[in-house]
């Protein structure tokens, strides 16, 4: 059981920086209890749990099992945000900086595991939140390993590329994942190693462009990929159904479209997604007068 002492030089939001890995409250590869901060990973050399212990800027203890616990554990400052720099993000817009004060141990993680960042990424496409939580909760569920080590019951580790490319037709459907989305997701397996190498490349511009040559993957979930694997402090998810509107409304009090958002972050480059994901965390949704993308019934397709 390999153990990591860490002690970061800065304030650090331990719960809210690894919050960008969990998908809903029923995310089986994430789980929060008294102990500390659950998660699972598919390492090259096989599957590994992560406990985080402690909070703030004391020190954390960090503990593995399994046959990727080593790996995972020398991953794990750079899934604090240690690769993070926030320097040079010094917003004057009043709601931005007030939240980069209130949020100021938030960080940028960076995972270096990409194929474990796309999957959720493309079943979260075009659904609603729900729908997205509840298909990636049945599938790891059903298709996972169970979490090495002393870790709550229900913890899982995500099957590996291979796996996802064995699931048949009609759990795809039973989980509400439509083909289009479990084709991106076969396809991304099949190419699965090439997609690691992209955390070699030198810009956020070539990441992109690289993963958008998997069909299926555009610039919303190459974005999504991103933020978490590669840790972009940049990638911006345009397309996101809500965020335009969130983004628009906390810094001018309007709703607005994904090309004012853009406009709205471009004062904010390189760290428009740490503008993001602090209007997320924290600045008021507008209020919620029109229709609500409905959730599909897959059963009576």
């Amino acid at each position: 059981m390999p153990v990591l002492h860490y002690c970061p030089s800065h304030f650090l939001d331990t719960r809210r920086t690894l919050s960008a890995l969990r998908r809903g409250g029923g995310d089986p590869t994430f789980v929060s209890d008294v102990r500390g901060i659950w998660c699972t990973a598919l390492m090259p050399e096989g599957p590994a749990t992560l406990l985080v212990a402690g909070a703030g800027s004391g020190a954390l203890r960090c503990e593995t099992w399994g046959p990727g616990a080593q790996a995972l554990l020398g991953s794990v400052p750079a899934m604090l945000g240690a690769e993070d720099d926030p320097s040079g993000f010094a917003p004057e817009h009043p709601v931005l900086r007030e939240l980069a004060r209130q949020y100021r141990g938030v960080r940028v993680m960076r995972t270096g595991r990409v194929f474990e960042a796309l999957v959720p990424a493309v079943i979260e496409q075009k659904v609603t939140g729900r729908e997205a939580r509840s298909a990636w909760r049945w599938l790891v569920s059903r298709y996972g390993a169970p979490a090495p080590g002393p870790g709550p019951a229900q913890l899982r580790v995500c099957p590996p590329p291979a796996g996802w490319a064995r699931i048949p037709s009609w759990d795809w459907h039973r989980a509400g994942v439509d083909g289009k989305r479990s084709r991106t997701i076969m396809a991304a397996a099949a190419v699965a190693p090439a997609l690691e190498r992209t955390l070699q490349l030198d810009t956020g511009t070539a990441v992109a462009a690289a993963l958008r040559t998997v069909p299926g993957i555009g610039i919303w979930t190459a974005a999504e990929i991103a933020q978490r694997a590669h840790g972009d402090a940049d990638a911006v998810s345009v397309g996101d159904y809500h965020l335009a509107n969130h983004v628009g409304y906390a810094l001018t009090g309007h709703r607005v479209d994904n090309a004012r958002m853009l406009e709205l972050l471009e004062p904010y480059r390189p760290h428009r997604y740490r503008a993001v994901r602090l209007i997320e965390l924290g600045a008021p949704r507008p209020p919620a007068f029109g229709p609500r993308m409905s959730v599909r019934n897959y059963a009576a397709i």
